[in-house]
This record gives C-alpha cells, sequence and structure tokens, in this order.
C-alpha cells in the first residue's frame, strides 16, 4: 500500500526567523516616523523651515512608498520575493546614509522621502507574504509575537535617539541610526521560499479520497461579489481571516481566475493598464470605501503624531520631557498589542470593526488632548491615544484580507498603497500651509481630526446601509415564500 504525503508550512522552524525578521524591519522603518521631529527639528528650525517642510517630507515619504507598493507584485512575478525585499533594503539603507550628509530641505526629500519610503514599500508586501505563508495554523500566536516585539522596539526608540543626539549631535546620530537601519538587510535575507523550508506529512484517508475524486463546481459557488470569479468553498469555514485572530488567514476559500474571456479580446494599451493596477477593484464600492478610509485615517495618524513633538516644544516641554512622553505612547502601543492579542482568543470581531472603534474613539481623545499643557496630564492623554493607535495599525492587513480573495489580495493591497500615498501627497502639504499661515497648532490638529472623521463616517453609513438592506432582504423572503404557497394551491 502506497503512501500519500503533501507538504505544508513548516509552522515554526526557519519561519522564527522569519518572524523576527520581520518584527526587526518594521521597528527600525517605522520607529523613525513618531520621533521624526526629535530627529530633524532643531536642524529643520535652522533652515527656517519647520512644520510646512515636515509635512512636505512626510508626504512625499509616503507617496514614495505608494509607488513602490504599486510594483511589488510585478516585481515578484518577474523574481524572487525574496530579491524584491533586498532592493528595498539596500535602497532603505542608502538613503539612511545619505540622510548623515544632507545640508538642506531638497536633500533631505530625496534621502529620506524617496529613498527610505521606497524601501520601506517594497519591504512591507514583502515581509507580509512570506510570513503569511509560513504559518497556518500558529499564524495567530505568531504575529502577536512578532507585534509585541514592534512595540517594545519602538517603545525606547525614541528614548534611544534622544540619548544619542545628546551624545553624538545631529550627525552622528543619523550615522547611528543608518548603521542601526542597516539590519533590514539582514531581516530580508532570512526571506527564503517557503518551498525551502516545507515539512512532509502523510495524507489522512478522507484526504486522499478528495484528492482522487474530480472537482465540481456547481453554479451557485460560482457567483463571488462583482468579479468574475469562482470560489471553491472548503468545509472549515472556521480558518477564514474574519477577526483579528485570522490575521491574512486565507485557507478558507481556493480562487480560479475566469479569464477565458479576456483571453479572446486583444490586448489594449488600458488593458494592460487595468490588470497592472487590478482596477477592475474600484468597481466594488465597499474595497473604495475602505480604501478612502484607511487612507485618511493614516494620513491623520502618522501626521498627528509627526507634529506633536514640535508642539510640545513649542508649549515648553523639553526635550527628555518629549522623549519619555513619545516613549509612553509607545508602551501604551505595546500594551494594546498584548491586550488584543489576549482578546481576540475569546473574542470573534472583525477587524474592520475594531479599526472603526480605534478610529472614533481616537477623534474623542484628540479633542481632549488640545486642553492639556502639564506633563502629568499630557503622558496620560498620549497613553491613551498610544494605546488605540495599535488599533489603527495592527488590523489594517486584515481588514483587506476579510474582503479579498487571496490571489487578489497582493495586487488589492499595492493599488491600496498606491492610492493611499497620492492623497496622503495631495492633502499633506495642506495641513503645513494652513500651520504656517495661521501660526495655530490647534488649527492643524483640528483638520487632522477632520481626515480622521472621513474615515468613520463613510464606514458607518455603509455599515448602517448595509444592514438595512439585508434586514429588508430577510423580511423580503418570507413573503415570497408565502407568495409561492399560494399559487401552488391555487394550482
Amino acid at each position: 500500500m502506497s503512501v500519500h504525503y503533501k507538504k505544508v508550512p513548516p509552522e515554526g522552524g526557519w519561519g522564527l526567523l522569519v518572524g523576527i525578521g520581520m518584527a526587526a524591519m518594521f521597528t527600525v522603518s517605522l520607529g523613525s516616523l513618531p520621533s521624526f521631529g526629535l530627529m530633524f527639528g532643531d536642524f529643520l528650525t535652522a533652515l527656517g523651515e519647520e512644520t510646512s517642510a515636515i509635512a512636505l517630507i512626510t508626504s512625499c515619504f509616503f507617496s514614495a512608498l505608494s509607488f513602490a507598493g504599486l510594483f511589488t507584485n510585478t516585481l515578484m512575478k518577474k523574481t524572487s520575493c525574496r530579491t524584491v525585499g533586498l532592493l528595498g533594503a539596500g535602497l532603505y539603507v542608502a538613503g539612511s546614509f545619505l540622510t548623515v550628509f544632507v545640508t538642506s530641505t531638497n536633500e533631505l526629500l530625496v534621502s529620506f522621502s524617496i529613498f527610505q519610503g521606497a524601501g520601506f514599500g517594497l519591504m512591507i508586501p514583502v515581509s507580509y507574504t512570506t510570513f503569511n505563508a509560513y504559518f497556518v495554523e500558529k499564524r495567530v500566536v505568531m504575529m502577536s509575537v512578532s507585534q509585541t516585539l514592534i512595540g517594545l522596539g519602538t517603545m525606547f526608540y525614541p528614548i534611544f535617539i534622544q540619548k544619542t543626539m545628546e551624545a553624538y549631535g545631529f550627525r552622528g546620530c543619523m550615522a547611528v541610526l543608518a548603521a542601526v537601519n542597516s539590519h533590514t538587510l539582514v531581516a530580508m535575507l532570512v526571506m527564503h521560499p517557503v518551498e525551502w523550508h516545507m515539512k512532509k506529512v502523510e495524507l489522512e484517508a478522507e484526504e486522499i479520497q478528495i484528492t482522487e475524486k474530480p472537482i465540481v463546481v456547481t453554479p451557485a459557488d460560482s457567483m463571488v461579489h462583482d468579479a468574475k470569479l469562482l470560489r471553491i468553498k472548503e468545509t472549515n469555514r472556521s480558518r477564514r481571516a474574519s477577526s483579528i485572530p485570522g490575521l491574512g488567514n486565507w485557507s478558507g476559500p481556493v480562487v480560479v481566475s475566469d479569464s477565458t474571456e479576456r483571453d479572446k479580446k486583444p490586448s489594449t494599451k488600458w488593458q494592460v493598464l487595468v490588470d497592472f493596477l487590478d482596477l477592475t477593484l474600484l468597481k466594488d464600492p465597499i474595497y473604495v470605501n475602505i480604501v478612502l478610509g484607511i487612507s485618511f485615517a493614516l494620513y491623520s495618524d502618522l501626521a498627528f503624531f509627526t507634529l506633536q513633538p514640535m508642539y510640545l516644544f513649542m508649549i515648553g516641554f523639553t526635550k527628555p520631557d518629549v522623549s519619555l512622553i513619545i516613549a509612553i505612547g509607545a508602551g501604551a502601543d505595546l500594551l494594546s498589542r498584548v491586550f488584543l492579542a489576549i482578546s481576540s482568543t475569546c473574542l470573534n470581531i472583525k477587524a474592520r470593526y475594531v479599526y472603526l472603534a480605534g478610529a472614533l474613539f481616537t477623534i474623542m481623545a484628540r479633542f481632549a488632548f488640545l486642553f492639556v499643557y502639564d506633563f502629568h496630564g499630557m503622558a496620560i492623554i498620549t497613553a491613551i491615544m498610544g494605546f488605540l493607535r495599535t488599533w489603527i495599525h495592527v488590523p489594517l492587513p486584515l481588514v483587506f484580507s476579510e474582503h479579498l480573495p487571496q490571489k487578489r489580495f497582493p495586487s488589492g493591497y499595492g493599488l491600496f498603497m498606491f492610492l493611499q500615498g497620492n492623497i496622503t501627497f495631495a492633502v499633506g502639504p495642506i495641513v503645513g500651509y494652513i500651520r504656517d499661515v495661521t501660526g495655530s497648532y490647534s488649527i492643524s490638529f483640528h483638520c487632522l481630526t477632520l481626515f480622521m472623521a472621513l474615515c468613520v463616517i463613510p464606514w458607518l453609513f455603509e455599515i448602517v446601509y448595509y444592514w438595512l438592506k439585508a434586514r429588508a432582504l430577510k423580511n423580503a423572503v418570507p413573503k415570497a415564500a408565502a407568495v409561492d404557497i399560494r399559487l401552488e394551491s391555487m394550482d
């Protein structure tokens, strides 16, 4: 009797290094964003540029990130995922070393925004894709561990920057950070293809019978949302990514593209563009609402925490106080990650609802922030906003994986990064311009709160609309059945 085997992800082994590499990459890349004011505040002030320059540089950073993310899916088809990651790490490290020698805003724009932004944009999809390939059953646990490591790193990052700045000055601090950022090369080197480390597992009798039977796709299974796709559903629906525990867990549906109609038509330039960007996703109103909402919320969040150190300096806080407040916010972020990991084991809440709650409560916290001027009050309100910040960042990939089939996640996430970067590039300088014209940080913060509301309000409208629609449909079904019964009785 022959023995049948199947290859499965290792659920550990080399995957542990992949998780550590992903955590290291995100720590050094994300850690610099909330500490931007600490790093470059004095440098930009000496140049006579402050808020407007920060807004422009951060906007260009995310624009470069989005363009790089857009090309990641295409690059992965032409070369290995690991090679794309190494390319991104190379750009990020090159930008870090160029930052040591900057003397103007334009040079900082090139080194930080373009090189580091594009490098980060290439590394993000590579890290997520590789991590998801290595873990299925243990994905929740390993993602929680990785997020905890990221939280620990970002908590100590501002204190590290402040101490390094005091010891070595601006140029010396940039040189040390460039050396630290070089660890992204190691992080991308460990992103081995999962095929190198797959495990052989003996098939069970039921699985052998299933593999010997032909797959039948029924007409009922052929309708998936508004796209021309086919979904062959597995019996174990509980493994689908429907909540925080199932981060990126797409093992439920197997998606087969129905491309016969497209193959019969000659490819036009417009069709090539549509295929490259997967613009058919824009026909989905829910996807568009998700993209716009998250784009506005992310811009609001990142711009707020970038401007916060400059605001604290203005109202009289010292550099040690500011670095400690930022560290407290990062510590609350870490606690929130642990809270999400623990609560997700007993609560099955959709990631999008978690994201919506985080955005809504953040709006409330920001109104209180503007009425606090002492150190302890500022530390408390920053801790609250840091705790809520996790709810905006951690569930982000899940929001897309809940809505998109597995095969369309890379293109869907890449299109999101492209649109998000362009939105940030368009609206970013506006807030800086308002700050320079009015001379008020409060007005700028209110504008950023309004952008956060552009996520909350449309999402609430969508949820209410589809809830009412589903309720009306549910009430209509019994009525239609009753009519059918009457017609049959008349016959």
